[in-house]
């Protein structure tokens, strides 16, 4: 029978709480075997760590779960040995080989004795490991800025593994409420509901699609977003309500400067009808202070006014290259600058209205008299659901 293999992955902030703390690990816990259960995989967790195994056939899974498991700070593939300090050595120089082919030339190694029973000191533990890397010229030490930091764990056994990896930081995807994202085919949203997984929150999503004006492309670019973004949170429920008779409305009845701050107004009255029905706690927006007009600190006030949610704007204080950096390590980048326009680009004015106030446009909201077709367009809206688990099991299942 194929040996298992070991991954170790580092708590993020979570270890921090205080007399909750058993409620976080729990649900850091039941979020990776939801990840696996369409793979041959044990979870387990103890003290500030997360282990996971796995036959070799597991192995892109389990990478493919600890590359997007939110709540953690770093992981990696570990070798496992014997609570012997020449086993421990022959794994260490077994790490720093596999550094020096990654191109590797110089190594730190710092040990941790959580077993105050093994009869060396972490820092005896350290020089003894190293002896082999050091006496055969394998790799040099450097204890400031080393290219490799290969790093020794003595508990019930040793585990030994480089820090290779960086981890998804924040809080376990269900422990901080749930809320309503506002979707669109751009840069923004997926980002605002990517940072919002980060601290905690499911996330669902409702994307207001005007056809013909807006193409069969541009919704689907919204669904591929959709399931990009469900890899970090699970799964994602995304409502697709059709909004042209609604766009068409404001176009015949207001101010051509007010146009967009309108219609917004009329997707938070929309997505406020969904959150009530999802018992969502908050809405989620991809707004940025002064990105374009509609985003201007008045303007925001007015699209707030027209939901009786919060509304939340992670992204608020950062900039485009900022944004455009998370949307590229989180991957849906080269998703979200196809070429399809998305309904808020539907008839734009050319000189949108920079500073409203919340008294005139209620008062312009009022005479659309769209109350109805909101609720029209909300009672055709499309369902429809999309899990990491089906991605995983199509793409890396192994159970029979």
């Amino acid at each position: 029978m194929a040996e298992n293999i070991t991954y170790l992955a580092k708590l993020g902030e979570l270890t921090l709480k205080g007399s909750n703390l058993k409620e976080f690990e729990n649900r850091l816990t039941a979020n990776v075997r939801f990840y696996l259960q369409s793979v041959q995989a044990t979870v387990r967790l103890c003290a500030g760590r997360l282990y996971i195994q796995g036959p070799e056939e597991s192995c892109p899974a389990i990478e493919f779960t600890l590359r997007h498991l939110i709540g953690i700070t770093g992981w990696a593939r570990t070798t496992v040995c014997d609570k012997d300090i020449m086993a421990i050595r022959k794994a260490v120089f077994q790490e720093a080989t596999a550094a020096k082919a990654d191109g590797a030339r110089t190594f730190k190694l710092e040990s941790r004795r959580a077993d105050k029973n093994f009869p060396l000191n972490s820092y005896q533990i350290s020089c003894e490991a190293a002896t082999d890397v050091v006496d055969q010229q394998l790799l040099e030490v450097n204890l400031h800025h080393p290219d490799v930091v290969i790093r020794v764990e003595v508990r019930d056994k040793v585990f030994v593994y480089c820090d290779r990896h960086k981890g998804c930081r924040g809080l376990p995807v269900g422990t901080g409420g749930h809320g309503l994202l506002l979707l669109s085919g751009g840069l923004d949203s997926p980002v605002a509901g990517y940072r919002m997984m980060r601290r905690g929150m499911k996330v669902d999503c409702v994307y207001f699609h005007a056809y013909p004006y807006t193409s069969a492309e541009a919704q689907q670019k919204v669904e591929d977003l959709a399931k990009i973004i469900a890899r970090y949170g699970l799964d994602t429920h995304i409502n697709i309500i059709p909004f042209t008779e609604v766009q068409m409305r404001i176009r015949q009845r207001s101010p051509e400067n007010f146009s967009t701050l309108l219609l917004r107004m009329c997707m938070m009255k929309a997505a406020t009808l969904l959150a009530d029905r999802i018992k969502a706690h908050c809405l989620i927006s991809g707004e940025s202070l002064g990105q374009v007009a509609s985003q201007t600190v008045q303007n925001m006030a007015v699209t707030e006014s027209a939901s009786t949610y919060p509304l939340l704007r992670p992204l608020v204080g950062l900039d485009k290259e900022e944004i455009v950096e998370t949307a590229k390590a989180i991957g849906t980048y080269d998703t979200s600058i196809l070429p399809y326009e998305d309904c808020c680009v539907l008839f734009s004015p050319k000189h949108p209205v920079l500073k409203a106030s919340v008294e005139e446009a209620q008062q312009l909201y009022q005479e659309l008299e769209v109350e109805e077709l909101i609720q029209a367009a909300y009672d055709q809206r499309e369902h429809k659901k999309f899990s990491v688990q089906d991605y995983i099991a199509e793409q890396y299942g192994t159970k029979e």
